[in-house]
């Protein structure tokens, strides 16, 4: 039902222009588009993410699971991610964060601006993964 549930959001963030992908001004989302790690085929995911000077955060709860979501495991091994914000396309390098980078992010960052998302990593019983996706373009309007 998960996957299904991520296709139909996928579908709704193109053909909208991600206009309905949250339910808060305050909650961002994007669409990201990875090789998948065993087919190489494009995978699209949608993610909440935080703006930093750096690029964008993402972090891996899958909702609580006990396992990093497939979208995360794609993204490790992706050299380059395509990323639509809204209607704005651009090309990012994806970097997962580890060790004390990555706990000041989970914490500094994360959870200090979206700390409704601890309830998931409790669920999870896990470390949850964090990354930052570096723009190396521009963002470009969607055709």
């Amino acid at each position: 039902m998960r996957h299904a549930g991520g296709q139909i959001g996928v579908w709704m963030y193109k053909r909208l222009d991600g206009r309905l992908s949250s339910g808060s001004k305050k909650v961002h989302v994007l669409m990201i588009t990875t090789p998948g790690r065993r087919t190489g085929k494009p995978r699209s995911t949608c993610v909440r993410f935080l703006e930093r000077s750096g690029g964008y955060v993402v972090w891996g709860t899958g909702s609580g699971s006990k396992t990093d979501p497939e979208w995360f495991r794609n993204l490790r091994k992706a050299d380059v991610a395509d990323v639509q914000i809204m209607a704005y396309r651009l090309k990012v390098r994806p970097r997962e964060l580890v060790g004390a980078e990555r706990d000041a992010m989970w914490r500094d960052v994360v959870l200090a601006e979206a700390p409704e998302v601890e309830k998931y990593a409790r669920k999870a019983g896990r470390v949850i993964p964090v990354a930052i996706l570096e723009p190396i373009t521009r963002p470009v309007a969607a055709p």
